[in-house]
């Protein structure tokens, strides 16, 4: 079956070239510039993929494997350096879900899930985390949905997009329910390493045995440009099964995306990277707490981790209507609707970026334009 277009990339194709002043949602930490990696860059780096490994650098595989904590428990040769954390996502499923096939996945959450076991043809049932509950995944709720022939459980943790954090204990408990059935279970974790309340949860990978743990230097470290992320399971037949389709597509990693990731990895950069993120982001997020608060109508749960949250809107409000309004004029500035993510209700707020979001600027729009809506 054909791959259908999703809610929120549909919305960012359509307002691509909208031009907006101010952008309020923006999902990854502020982009560090080229020039901050020149030193470490070898002006002698062959360009040619032609004996490099096929899994990923092997230092960068040995760094993502201690970000995630997870030396000692999973190997080098678990871990496949992919296109962004969406590959990783992409190769997995692709590989392990046929026509037929139950999955189960969450909502809200990363749509990438339901767009794809659509087109494969699978059998999808949804979880939903419930705002009143503070987005928090119900175990009962997922062990009822999961079936004795369920292939596959989906989940971000961080969740994308509320900011929902599942510790240790209900990672485990995750770990279980999917054990009693033999379902493997992915869960993205793309916002790990911005936590705001709580310590970073443990990988799943290290958790599970048919656990797959994904993520990127995309967000925490605003590295999206790279497009690099990573693939972690020490299932090797798994592996092997996602280095097999992307040899298919896009064959090899780019050697400029992984050496960079390489250094920007390397602890005595990684540390302070997260750390400025983390000021940084917690400040900003400290801003935006209080407008929501301060605006009428508008309310939302304050993210435990990551740089996105979903603010409700007041009654009468759509999202879809607020977020094409607020593009024009004269607010100009950009707000992703919760459509994107099954939430109608909602709006998309994030703290990512630097000043030129301008962040404050698009509040104030976003204000104005809520206290003239109509009616």
């Amino acid at each position: 079956m054909k791959v259908k277009i999703h809610t929120l990339f549909q919305y960012l194709l359509d307002t691509t070239e909208a031009a907006p002043d101010c952008v309020l949602g923006l999902s990854l930490a502020r982009s560090p510039r080229l020039g901050a990696f020149m030193d470490a860059l070898d002006p002698d780096l062959s360009l040619d993929w032609n004996g490099q490994d096929f899994r990923g650098l092997p230092a960068l595989r040995d760094h993502v494997l201690a970000q995630s904590r997870l030396e000692g428990v999973c190997a080098r040769a678990d871990v496949l350096i992919t296109a962004g954390a969406a590959e990783a996502n992409y190769l997995a499923i692709r590989q392990l879900v046929q026509p037929g096939d139950h999955m189960v996945i969450e909502r809200p959450g990363w749509p990438q899930a339901a767009v794809l076991g659509q087109a494969i043809g699978a059998r999808i049932d949804v979880v939903d985390r419930h705002e009143a509950e503070g987005w928090r995944l119900d175990p009962e709720a997922l062990a009822a949905a999961v079936r004795p022939d369920t292939r596959l459980i989906f989940l971000t943790n961080p969740n994308n997009p509320t900011g929902r954090l599942m510790d240790a204990d209900e990672l485990a408990a995750v770990a279980g329910i999917a054990r009693r059935v033999g379902a493997w279970l992915l869960v993205d974790e793309v916002y790990a390493g911005l936590e705001w309340e709580g310590v970073r949860a443990p990988s799943i990978a290290g958790i599970y045995e048919r656990g797959i743990t994904t993520g990127s230097v995309s967000k925490a470290l605003g590295l999206q440009g790279l497009r690099t992320g990573w693939l972690i399971c020490r299932d090797p037949g798994l592996v092997m099964d996602a280095v097999i389709l992307r040899e298919n597509s896009s064959e090899i990693m780019n050697i400029m995306g992984e050496v960079i990731a390489e250094i920007a990895l390397r602890p005595e950069r990684l540390g302070p990277a997260i750390q400025a993120a983390r000021g940084e982001g917690r400040a900003t997020l400290d801003r935006l707490d209080a407008f929501v608060r301060a605006t009428p109508g508008l309310a939302w749960e304050r993210p435990q981790a990551g740089l996105i949250g979903l603010a409700h809107l007041p009654d009468g409000i759509d999202g879809d209507a607020l977020a094409r309004r607020l593009l024009g004029e004269p607010w100009r500035t950009f707000v992703i609707p919760g459509s994107a993510y099954g939430m109608p209700r909602h709006i998309r707020l994030g703290v990512g970026g630097g000043p030129e979001v301008r962040l404050d600027d698009g509040l104030s729009r976003l204000a104005d334009c809520l206290s003239r809506w109509p009616g």
